[in-house]
């Protein structure tokens, strides 16, 4: 490790050497100390952080950071174990860099062989455009496949972040073993008998391309916000607590976790809510990489949920099928106890609007010295297998627990007699006088309500119960990228 006492003389031994555009976006890993005080200074850089190991967090930089971080006397070490960096090709080898991982071209050859293998189990939909003119595929799975039926509906979500294609694989993977084994397995006939399973494996296709051709790091999406910068935050565009602060998310458009100009700013987010609106969902699990762990609501806030025992329940008994397969723990907490804020993501929305189970869940490594972003071609296979039993058990609890509302919580629920506040945003530019107005508010299963008084205008949900804006948080928390 080189440590910042070398750091001057590294900088201008890069000076004097000549210097092409590939090193000076090539990235670099610095890790500095868990301090408040360090990284508060850090998050003001729009610096792109990879995750927290031995009381040191992790982050990716280039060249033109170095005298950023010299500027405010950031105490840092510059890493030196390698990890893949910039790399620009136009190969449209699968994968790019292992030859297993999808890209999008292959990964939609995938799906639609499974449909026509399987034609009364699997149909594929297209459920959005992107940015770039892809198509966002959704893979439904039921045993009558081409009607809809009164059954337990559960979601699956992959690939949010263009860097983590990991994210891909075990959700398509999930889609291919349930109709494949649909014949043989009396666990998956019954499971595929009585529900509906959406599969999105790839919700960030531009984002995906981008990471495999050009910039192996690369996290958002692909919209031109102007001004040289690209790319919003998926994870932070849902409409639930969009924007709550600039801890959890970022008003920044250069930011690695860009909220986007307003909620559901993008086709890809607009493509989930479009779909839970014709939908009935009673359950999401939302998978990323990397840290080995299981994320349940809220993550705006480190305030437990109504219901934190039974989402830890649930969150616990998958982590114990996790484990009984390879060894590999992973861990479970509420998102906003993980030491990081987020706000506006998928299952803060998805659990506050509509009251459903759900959950982020980390996939391996634990941690960057063990790949980080970058799980081994070989590994895809036991990470699914280690997943399984938790995404079976999962769907078998959506089918025992059935609710007309679509899940088994109150969306928004509150204690009687308690105080908070509602923060509504009327989406009408015609509400334009400066007086008062009174505001009725109702909640039920599509989060419309209704406004009555001197106008009568539409309010669009989602209407979030939210705690004060005044109320200080205990302890300033850094972002966290997942």
């Amino acid at each position: 490790m080189v440590k910042k006492a070398f750091l001057i003389a590294i900088l201008l031994s890069f000076t004097l050497g000549p210097i092409n555009a590939q090193d000076y976006w090539s990235t670099h890993i610095i890790s500095v100390e868990k301090n408040q005080e360090i990284l508060k200074k850090l998050s003001k850089l729009d610096l792109d952080f990879l995750m927290e190991w031995d009381n040191r967090v992790y982050v990716a930089v280039q060249f033109a950071d170095f005298p950023k971080l010299q500027e405010d006397n950031i105490p840092y070490t510059l890493e030196t174990f390698n990890l893949f960096p910039f790399r620009q090709t136009q190969s449209t080898s699968r994968g790019g860099v292992n030859g297993d991982y999808h890209s999008y071209g292959e990964l939609e050859q995938d799906l639609f062989a499974l449909e026509e293998s399987y034609p009364d189990l699997a149909r594929i939909y297209v459920i959005g455009e992107t940015h770039e003119r892809r198509n966002i595929y959704a893979l439904k799975i039921s045993d009558n496949v081409n009607i809809d039926e009164a059954e337990a509906e559960v979601i699956i979500i992959g690939c949010h972040h263009a860097r983590e294609w990991i994210s891909v694989e075990i959700p398509y993977l999930l889609g291919e073993y349930l109709v494949e084994n649909y014949a043989t397995d009396s666990q998956v006939r019954d499971l595929v008998d009585q529900s509906e399973i959406w599969i999105i494996p790839l919700l960030n296709p531009d984002g995906l391309q981008y990471s495999i051709h050009f910039y192996r790091y690369w996290r958002k999406n692909r919209r031109d916000n102007g001004g040289g910068t690209f790319g919003v935050d998926l994870n932070r565009n849902y409409g639930y607590q969009w924007g709550y602060d600039n801890e959890g998310s970022s008003p920044f458009p250069s930011s690695n976790i860009y909220r986007g100009p307003s909620a559901f700013s993008e086709p890809e987010t607009q493509a989930i809510r479009d779909l839970f609106a014709q939908r009935n969902f009673s359950s999401l699990i939302s998978y990323h990489s990397y840290s080995q762990v299981i994320l349940y609501p809220w993550g705006y806030t480190d305030q437990p949920p109504p219901d934190d025992a039974l989402l830890d329940q649930i969150a616990a008994d998958m982590s114990t099928r996790m484990q009984a397969v390879n060894g590999n723990v992973y861990g479970f907490v509420q998102a906003g106890e993980s030491f990081y804020l987020t706000n506006g993501d998928t299952t803060d929305w998805s659990y506050g609007v509509y009251g459903i189970p759900s959950y982020t869940i980390e996939l391996p490594p634990i941690d960057n010295l063990h790949g980080g972003f970058f799980n081994a071609e070989e590994d895809i296979q036991s990470i699914f297998d280690e997943n399984l039993p938790a995404m079976l058990y999962f769907i078998d609890w959506t089918i025992q627990n059935p609710s007309s509302s679509g899940g088994p919580f109150e969306p928004i629920r509150r204690v009687p007699g308690k105080k908070f506040d509602w923060m509504i945003q009327l989406r009408d530019d015609q509400v334009i006088h400066s007086g008062n107005m009174n505001i009725r508010i109702s909640i039920d299963r599509t989060s419309k309500s209704k406004s009555s008084g001197t106008r009568n205008r539409s309010v669009e949900g989602e209407e979030t119960a939210l705690k004060n804006h005044g109320q200080k948080q205990k302890e300033k928390k850094m972002l966290k990228e997942y």
